[in-house]
């Protein structure tokens, strides 16, 4: 994790996602190279804004904005472009980040709740990659009851992070809710650094997943699958 020059911190994800049936049982990941030990379930209650501008331009860049309550980095939220490995930089900043700062999500002045506030800081870091994009809107919520489980290294590292997620998500530009469950497999600060180590341990996990009658997600991302692209 980085500092960020807007005042915002950044991570690189790294993570494989599975769809998975209601009664899908939890996969084995005890012999997953590096593991010794799997600690959990830690509920979370995560509640996540999506916001836009006209056409999904934000998003077909390959762009996602949000506020999300829940969880131990809750906050507003920018995930770039898939890079290498498929990994995701994010930005992340407190929720009350620029709180005197901002404008309202659809681009008015006067702002009533801190909900509807996108920070100046995050406005001044989507206009780095996309100057031109217009006023947000909201376009998506999505409500997750999140179970993760740390898998770690005899040290105690994590060297990933596992959980199981229901979602119920509504998609705001079309007013249709959808609810699903959908497994995350994503490196933690333990992690293999090798490629082909990681390579290895992404295999494995996909591997238990599978025994258990789970398979890649035929998603993007959670918002991708809300708004049906």
């Amino acid at each position: 994790m980085s500092a960020d020059s807007r005042g915002g911190t950044r991570s690189l994800e790294i993570e494989s996602t599975f769809d998975v049936d209601a009664a899908t049982p939890l996969p084995d990941f005890s012999g997953l190279p590096g593991v010794a030990a799997v600690s959990g379930p830690e509920r979370r209650d995560l509640d996540a804004r999506y916001f836009d501008v006209a056409g999904f331009g934000l998003g077909r860049a390959g762009y996602a904005v949000r506020r999300r309550t829940g969880g131990p980095d809750e906050g507003w939220h920018i995930k770039g472009p898939k890079g290498a490995e498929g990994g995701r930089v994010e930005t992340h900043w407190p929720l009350d980040a620029g709180a005197d700062a901002g404008v309202e999500a659809g681009g008015d002045s006067a702002v009533a709740d801190i909900d509807d506030l996108v920070p100046g800081v995050v406005l001044a870091a989507i206009a780095q990659f996309a100057p031109d994009a217009g006023p947000l809107t909201p376009i998506a919520r999505i409500v997750n009851r999140r179970d993760a489980f740390a898998l770690r290294d005899a040290s105690g590292g994590v060297v990933a992070e596992f959980v199981d997620d229901h979602v119920v998500a509504l998609d705001e530009t079309r007013d249709v809710e959808t609810s699903w469950r959908e497994w995350e497999f994503e490196l933690g600060e333990a992690a293999p650094t090798a490629a082909s180590a990681r390579a290895a341990l992404f295999h494995e996990a996909a591997a238990a997943v599978a025994r258990v009658g789970g398979r890649p997600a035929a998603s993007d991302s959670k918002l991708a699958r809300t708004l049906g692209l």
